[in-house]
């Protein structure tokens, strides 16, 4: 591995100076983001956003561009389509044809970003802007690939659509900037299913940037399931836009990765939007992960709710950042946030810190946070039923985690993470 001797951003230029060429479209704006990333450098402890996630780890390894140079059916059992979905499939960020099952219906549109690109740039150039945060600077300066999905005005997709990012075994870190992009036209329903997977032993960047846009009277259920190697690093920037009437559902499953940094903002654009942002995440040993929300309730009428739970064990930790705004012309907004936490060791550690800013005086909000340890009096009255100490924490802990996993739509994912929690918890 290249341990960094000089400051990350200047190999992170001379990586894109060497790529650019092949990189698809986009090349000024690309220029423009690369210089920003120059200009700014990784996120430190001063940015009150960075506070209590330390992103050194990243900058003391080389990560170079993914050579797409993987096989994919080392990947076979993985990409089997067990969801019954139409299914687009990325090995080490890249189209992976093979794996990909997309018999489309009518009004329906999943393909590879790099083709799209090629054919019709126009339809992916409002999804493409300079950012701000460092890493969508580096996404938007070395995207090549990933996932555009157009869904029409009035059509139901009856099916999940599963988005399935693989990432191989490599000698050396690698990185990969995946984009994904969706689309849903007036009164159209989709459900959307994104998996990040990579086997143990796996030392790479994973950096996604998704960006959604909800019309008028539509809905959209995404699912995202993150179960990366236990030495993978993995960003995840989702900007969300929320039409008139229309409803937006997220579930964020965190089970993988060294650090784990996921930022998502929805912004409730039309009188009466709705959102829902539900997540779960489980870490142990030296595992980091960190979710920061922000919900902006821009019109009246609108409603959001959100609950993050924690479990964490060993030395994990684990940042909760929620932000809900409600503005001036916002009223008549209900909102509820909640995150709860569940410590297994006295070593584990969790920053929460849920938020309101309102702006309104016609509004229902509220939120809360809590910490805690599994009930002592309950394990001791499972273990007085015969039932051992490893089996009473794996049933509490379920339990636990069960208020997340029923609110899952498809049944395949919320039976996989269900199976990914008993084994995880059961090891503990």
């Amino acid at each position: 591995m290249d341990t960094l001797t000089t400051d990350a951003r200047d190999l992170y230029v001379a990586d894109f100076d060497r790529v650019a060429k092949t990189l698809p479209g986009f090349a000024d704006l690309r220029r423009k983001a690369m210089a920003r990333f120059a200009e700014k450098g990784f996120p430190t402890g001063r940015e009150e956003r960075w506070r209590f996630t330390d992103t050194t780890p990243v900058t003391e390894l080389h990560f170079k561009p993914a050579a797409g140079t993987a096989n994919p059916s080392q990947f076979a059992g993985l990409a089997a389509g067990a969801l019954k979905a139409l299914q687009i499939t990325f090995v080490d960020g890249r189209f992976a044809p093979a794996f990909s099952t997309l018999d489309l219906p009518a009004g329906v549109g999943v393909a590879s970003l790099a083709d799209v690109i090629k054919s019709a740039p126009e339809v992916v150039a409002p999804f493409v802007l300079v950012p701000e945060e460092p890493f969508e600077l580096l996404n938007t300066a070395l995207f090549r690939d990933g996932a555009v999905l157009r869904i029409g005005d009035g059509v139901t997709v009856d099916r999940p659509i599963h988005v399935l990012f693989l990432s191989s075994l490599h000698g050396e870190p690698y990185a990969m900037h995946p984009r994904m992009m969706i689309s849903l036209g007036r009164d159209a329903r989709a459900s959307v299913v994104k998996s990040y997977l990579g086997p143990s032993g796996g030392t790479y960047l994973l950096n996604a940037v998704t960006t959604a846009a909800l019309a008028d009277g539509s809905s959209l259920d995404l699912t995202k399931v993150q179960r990366e190697s236990p030495q993978a690093f993995h960003f995840e920037s989702l900007d969300v836009r929320v039409g008139r009437g229309a409803a937006f559902t997220h579930h964020s499953i965190s089970l993988g990765a060294r650090l784990a940094s996921n930022d998502f903002d929805v912004t409730l654009e039309g009188e009466g939007a709705e959102c829902s942002l539900f997540g779960l995440y489980e870490v142990a040993g030296q595992q980091h992960v960190d979710h920061h929300t922000t919900i902006d309730h821009a019109k009246p009428n609108c409603t959001s709710r959100e609950l993050y739970k924690g479990v964490l064990d060993g030395r994990a930790r684990a940042v909760f950042d929620g932000r809900i705004i409600v503005r001036p012309d916002a009223q008549k907004t209900s909102a509820m946030q909640t995150n709860k936490n569940l410590l297994i060791s006295k070593e584990a550690l969790v920053h929460t810190k849920p938020q309101l800013e309102i702006f309104a005086n016609d509004v229902k909000c509220k939120h809360g946070a809590t910490i805690g340890q599994l009930d002592a009096d309950v394990l001791f009255y499972l273990r007085s039923r015969g039932i051992g100490l490893a089996e009473a924490r794996r049933l509490l802990i379920h339990a636990f985690a069960s208020e997340i996993i029923d609110t899952v739509k498809a049944d395949a994912v919320r039976s996989q993470i269900g199976g990914c929690i008993a084994l995880i918890s059961g090891g503990g």
